[in-house]
Parts: C-alpha cells; sequence; structure tokens
C-alpha cells in the first residue's frame, strides 16, 4: 500500500480571509515537530493537549473556540483532533493538558466529540512511514457569548458555526511524523 497523495491545502486557505492574532506556545512551534508527550497513546504518545497562550484579539471578541485539525491524514476529509468551544473572553491560556485535564475550570467550555469519538484532545497519529503531518491548533475569536451546540456536535458542525462567528483567528502548525 502507498500513501502517495497530493498536499491539502490549509483548511483555513479555503475560507474567508480574517485578521489574525497573536498565539504562542510553550511546547509546540509553528513548523517544527512536535514532541511526542502530544501524540496519541496507540502510538506510544502521552495524549497532552499543547499549552497555548494568546492575545490582541479584537476588543469586540465575546468568546474563543480552540481546535486542532490534521488536514494531512490520508482520510479525504482530513482529521479533527480536538475542539473546545465556548471558551469564556477571559481566559486567554490554556495550560499544558488541558484538552484532557478533569476538573479545569474553562467556565462552562466544552469539548465535541473529535475524530477518534472521543470528547476532549487526542493526540497526533499519523501512519508510520508517511510523511510529516501539520497539526493546526487554531483559536477562533468569536462575536457571540457562546455558540448553540452540545457535545454531541460534529467538528464540521461546530467549523459552519465558526464560519459566521468568527472575528479574527490564530494559528500555530507543528508537525509530527512516525518514522518505520
Amino acid at each position: 500500500m502507498t500513501l502517495e497523495r497530493p498536499i491539502a491545502p490549509d483548511p483555513y486557505e479555503l475560507l474567508p480571509t480574517l485578521p489574525s492574532f497573536t498565539l504562542t506556545s510553550d511546547d509546540v512551534q509553528n513548523g517544527e515537530p512536535m514532541d511526542a508527550r502530544h501524540a496519541h497513546g496507540s502510538t506510544g504518545g502521552d495524549n497532552v493537549s499543547p499549552q497555548l497562550t494568546w492575545s490582541d484579539f479584537p476588543a469586540d471578541t465575546k468568546s474563543f473556540a480552540v481546535t486542532c485539525y490534521d488536514p494531512d491524514a490520508p482520510t479525504g476529509s482530513g482529521f479533527w483532533h480536538w475542539v473546545l468551544v465556548n471558551v469564556p473572553v477571559n481566559v486567554t491560556q490554556l495550560p499544558t493538558g488541558a484538552g484532557g485535564a478533569a476538573g479545569t475550570d474553562l467556565g462552562g467550555a466544552f469539548s465535541v466529540r473529535n475524530d477518534y469519538g472521543e470528547q476532549g484532545y487526542g493526540g497526533a497519529a499519523p501512519p508510520p512511514g508517511d510523511r510529516p503531518h501539520r497539526y493546526v491548533f487554531a483559536v477562533h475569536a468569536l462575536d457571540v457569548d457562546r455558540l448553540d451546540l452540545t457535545p454531541d456536535a460534529s467538528p464540521a458542525y461546530v467549523g459552519f458555526n465558526l464560519t459566521f462567528h468568527t472575528l479574527a483567528r490564530a494559528v500555530i502548525r507543528p508537525t509530527y511524523q512516525i518514522k518505520e
């Protein structure tokens, strides 16, 4: 079996252009390989979401959503690793492990199911020997206090809602690869 295929576009290049703001991380860097602790347990990783901090978002922001998407997954539709919605406007950072930490106070924010079928962060798990995959961590500054969603919403449905409520978006794109 071969995994030769074209490189998928960055998902945000296909949507209307938006302003950006600052997104940084103590754990992941744009274009750099992620540590194995951010990989899925099925690959020997620790399944720990990275630390994220954001600033300089629009003054009229009312809430945030945080997503992680792999456009390079050999699925034809990419792979959603994390979709956290209804993050209050006063929350401007997530500690390492917030994607799965029980008891983390995020003011009513919740994760919808990822493409592993679980709620919370699901770490990187590209096929062994495949090229490096991009993991697009995005923070979306929203014009509403809450998206009218439940934890049963699909990532695609959340994305549809984000398209109509995002004022600005900040992105970090680390990579991950499992060598054969």
